[in-house]
């Protein structure tokens, strides 16, 4: 029960993934849920398997679904953060990378720079898993394809508007998501907070091979018109607080309200990766309303981790 081109591999973005991979891991993430809810939550495929959890930032949900994923597998998990490790006295990640590879069956990192997965995975011979960084949070795109797919269907048939900073790294990862399965995605984002191009560059291309439709706007209405699924992260992520000012000024005009989501299908989905700050980016009214589904998207994170653990681990 994985997806067999996977074992052994890193995933520290959603490219690393070629469309039929991130389709299989998406088919395994909802047949682990349809388990869940028919009484098989151990599925003891990953006994003796040990994952270690390297976290700079703070975490609720990647942190807990990955630790209780592996557990559900049978296997075991070392939260590890990074004042706890020799990283915090100056030890470089290569060394620490060959240590723990000699220790752990995978390794899952939570980091500010994107470089220092790129190292870990450099250096180990066991697989790392990107569990959020300043460039991709892949694990949180898989979950969100996941409850889209699981709530509306084909994504090949739905528009999914994203509003808000356009250079986040969960959009990032949802862009090249969407791109690699021909969705239709329209990101509403002010002057300077556009996507990273090399990030677009690679969501066009496969845009042409998929059929997939991508748009960068500045009008938050002309993204929402007609959209399926609305989706927003915060305006200021860890590591920007001093930012904060600035970012809240620039992006006021893309909050998800009442009026916004008006213009969205009236069985529109919300969506948020949360944490969530009520009254900046979305309004209390629109993430309590019913047709948000941020529990259910939440919830996905323990599916999918499981479906990616049990399809790299050896």
């Amino acid at each position: 029960m994985y997806v067999e081109s996977l074992k052994g591999r890193d995933l520290l973005s959603i490219a690393d993934l070629s469309s039929k991979e991130l389709y299989s891991i998406l088919e395994l993430s909802l047949k682990f849920k349809r388990m869940y809810y028919e009484g098989y939550r151990m599925v003891p495929i990953l006994v003796n398997r040990v994952l270690a959890l390297i976290f700079e930032k703070h975490s609720t949900r990647t942190r807990i679904s990955l630790q209780v994923a592996m557990h559900q597998l049978g296997g075991t998990s070392l939260y590890l953060s990074s004042q706890e490790l020799q990283l915090a006295r100056g030890e470089p990640i290569k060394d620490t990378a060959r240590v723990l590879e000699r220790y752990v069956d995978g390794i899952a990192a939570r980091v500010y720079k994107h470089e220092s997965v790129v190292e870990l995975a450099k250096y180990s011979r066991v697989p790392i898993v990107n569990a959020l960084s300043d460039y991709e949070h892949p694990l949180q795109a898989l979950a969100d394809i996941m409850t889209i797919m699981e709530l509306k269907g084909d994504i090949k048939n739905l528009k999914i508007a994203f509003l808000g900073d356009g250079s986040d790294n969960v959009l990032h990862s949802l862009l090249l998501a969407v791109a690699k399965l021909g969705g239709t995605i329209y990101i509403a984002t002010p002057l300077g907070y556009d996507p990273n191009r090399e990030i677009m560059a690679l969501a066009n291309d496969d845009a042409q091979k998929s059929g997939a439709t991508i748009a960068v706007v500045r009008d938050p209405i002309e993204a929402v018109s007609n959209a399926d699924v609305v989706y927003t992260d915060v305006w200021v992520s860890m590591g920007q607080e001093k930012e904060r000012e600035k970012r809240i000024r620039d992006l006021g005009g893309y909050q998800v309200n009442k009026e916004l989501v008006s213009y969205a299908k009236k069985d529109y989905i919300f969506m948020h990766c949360l944490p969530a700050h009520r009254g900046e980016e979305v309004t209390d009214e629109v993430i309590e309303s019913s047709n948000s589904v941020v529990w259910i998207q939440a919830e996905n994170r323990l599916h999918t981790s499981k479906a990616v653990l049990a399809s790299i681990i050896k």
